[in-house]
């Protein structure tokens, strides 16, 4: 008896994985992505945060009376200096600006602040050392600002030793040191001139970097500047020399450094002009100067609003959207207008 087999479909041996499978591998290594990410991007966020400002001015007081010292002049300038190095290097996350790792090596606005914050130490800083502390340009400097001054000039980036951490901190020991013997009984161990034209040369100082400040938010939308640097001196007086305009425009990647240092400037400035208001309260009395310099600061914190937007927004002058940048230009062009006047007023006689 003939029996027939029906056709059996030939076995083949597939070795290779299913799809559903390579799917679920896609799954695994896109949680593990986010795993990764999301803590990362939570923490640049806790420490993208501008510290509050404190009133250095009440602490002071109230901290130099419990120690029994005396609130000399000069004491609120150097406390204020101190704190505004300290907040820096204490805030959320540190000091970030010389940070090699992971998140701090993506994060600029807070680097660009504590730049801005740094320039204003530094500055107040030579300040004490050249003009506030001495009576004359023949008079010995200070033993501590002539340690603390170049210790806050040190590179703002450097993370092997020494960090840039290390001598900021060595700075503030240097800035407490001059705070203590300014309260001490011997008028001889430390000393503070709270003089018109110390004053003057300082905000002299102030008033440049506002300006430059401001010219720079300013460039976010392109302005044309005329550039006098390269008029021709040796051209006789009688010929008008035309001078060579052209479009100053920030880089659209820069918009938020500027933004960014300028609020780091108005948050250590406005803390030093108030301790100023204190130390050189009586020549602001008799120059008639209290109130510009009021001005000055409310104009400065006023500044520093807080900003809600996720982002700093770069829109034309009167477009749709806003420009951030100019905002803050018109905040720090007030300032720095009060500024001259004030300065003036203290240069008179």
């Amino acid at each position: 008896m003939e029996t027939f087999q029906a056709d059996m479909p030939p076995i083949i041996n597939d070795t290779s994985k299913p799809w559903f499978s390579r799917i679920s591998w896609i799954r695994i290594g896109v949680v593990i992505l986010l795993l990764l990410v999301i803590p990362v991007l939570g923490l640049m966020w806790w420490w993208d945060n501008e510290p509050e400002a404190i009133d250095g001015v009440a602490i002071t007081e109230t901290e130099t009376i419990a120690r029994g010292g005396q609130i000399g002049a000069g004491t609120m300038t150097a406390e204020a200096l101190k704190q505004v190095v300290n907040q820096m290097l204490n805030k959320r996350g540190g000091y970030l600006s010389n940070d090699m790792l992971s998140p701090a090596v993506f994060m600029d606005n807070m680097p660009n602040w504590e730049f801005g914050v740094l320039v204003q130490c530094r500055d107040l800083a030579r300040a004490l050392r050249n003009g506030f502390s001495r009576s004359q340009t023949q008079s010995v400097e200070d033993i501590d600002l002539q340690e603390a001054e170049p210790l806050l000039s040190f590179t703002n980036d450097r993370w092997l030793f020494p960090s840039s951490e290390s001598q900021y901190r060595k700075a503030i020991t240097a800035l407490e040191s001059y705070r203590v013997r300014l309260e001490d009984a011997d008028p001889q161990d430390a000393r503070f001139f709270a003089r018109a034209d110390n004053l003057a040369d300082y905000l002299g100082v102030v008033e440049s970097r506002l300006g430059s400040l401001s010219q720079r938010l300013s460039a976010s939308v392109g302005v044309v500047a005329i550039d006098s640097d390269v008029l021709d001196v040796s051209i006789p007086a009688r010929t008008s020399p035309t001078p060579q305009q052209g479009l100053v425009r920030t880089s659209w990647f820069e918009i938020d450094d500027v933004f960014y240092e300028t609020r780091g400037t108005a948050f250590a400035l406005a803390q030093f002009l108030r301790a100023i208001e204190v130390d050189f309260a009586s020549v602001l009395e008799d120059k008639n100067a209290r109130v510009g310099l009021q001005q000055v600061i409310r104009e400065l914190e006023d500044a520093q609003q807080p900003v809600t937007s996720p982002m700093i927004l770069n829109g034309s002058t009167f477009g749709l959207f806003a420009n951030h940048s100019l905002v803050l230009a018109n905040y720090i062009s007030r300032a720095n207008a009060t500024l001259i006047d004030l300065r003036k007023l203290l240069e008179r006689g």
